[in-house]
């Protein structure tokens, strides 16, 4: 290819990209948004300092230094009516003190409900559910105030971090436990109540419509009630399902309708067919598998 023909391709292609236009992308850059890599550093030392700080000194740095960051990732935002950056600051400030006791709370939890568990400090560092639920309570935080985007991408953090994917918008009670995690899902109208343990798997979602945006505000996930158990692999839909309080909801189970307080849901186990090797179904062959 000629010099001419890659300057003359260079000159196109740079001016059809950087047209306007009204696709979804377009809008995207129209509606504006943070840096996501500057959002997630915010997030993770706000999650140092409520995790491991307790130096004074070193708060006293810290702490005016997230403060004054966050509103510049507000900057290209648009905030609802009537709240300020200052306030959102002014009110994240107040809840930190609140968001640790309860992230104290989530990690006796899991100690306590983990027989694997040497140690607070074991969990503390080592456990993937502790990193994304004190992600989760940073965003909840600033979704509770109306900031856009921002809890969003925080919790995304989180969730490529561990496999672990909680929308800012979901409710959560007091000592939370996410056992292993990886996978569980739990969607924006999600409601979860105290001392809730769920495991690997879990999806706490929608009923899937034709017209997302249609329903856009309306409770479309399922409500936990106190003291449930969710065991690996299990799916509860719907924003009209409630899981009644102390009830156990058995590994893989497909759950679309409300249990009542005290119940166990337990799908039937799949038929097991056992034959000695070699031993075939007529007409297959047999491709000598090691299994």
């Amino acid at each position: 290819m000629k010099v001419a023909d890659v300057s003359r391709a260079l000159g196109e292609t740079i001016a059809a990209l950087s047209a306007c236009g009204d696709d979804a992308l377009s809008k995207a850059c129209s509606e504006g948004y943070p840096d996501r890599a500057a959002v997630g550093e915010w997030a993770l030392r706000v999650e140092a300092l409520l995790l491991h700080e307790r130096e004074q000194a070193v708060l006293e740095t810290e702490l005016p230094d997230l403060a004054e960051a966050l509103p510049r990732l507000l900057e290209p935002l648009a905030l609802a009516d009537g709240t300020t950056a200052e306030r959102v600051v002014a009110r994240w400030l107040a809840r930190l003190p609140v968001i640790r006791a309860r992230l104290a709370e989530d990690l006796e939890a899991a100690f306590e409900g983990d027989p694997a568990a040497r140690s607070h400090a074991e969990v503390l560092v080592g456990y993937p559910s502790i990193h994304a639920i004190a992600l989760y309570r940073i965003a909840h935080e600033l979704h509770r105030s109306g900031v856009p985007l921002v809890p969003r991408i925080i919790t995304e953090r989180a969730h490529g971090d561990t496999g672990i994917d909680i929308h800012p918008g979901a409710t959560i009670g007091r000592s939370f436990f996410i056992d292993h995690g990886t996978g569980v899902v739990i969607g924006e109208t999600s409601e979860i109540g105290d001392r809730v343990r769920l495991y690997q798997g879990v999806t706490l979602g929608a009923l899937s419509p034709r017209l997302g945006q249609s329903i856009r505000g309306v409770k479309r996930h399922p409500t936990l009630e106190d003291d449930v158990t969710i065991y690996p692999g299990a799916t509860i839909l719907g924003g009209d399902t409630v899981i009644g309080r102390g009830s156990v909801i058995g590994g893989n189970a497909f759950v679309t309708h409300s249990v009542p307080p005290g119940s166990r849901v337990v799908p039937e186990p799949p038929r097991q067919v056992v034959r000695p090797r070699g031993e075939l179904p007529r007409g297959t062959r047999d491709p000598d598998w090691e299994i």
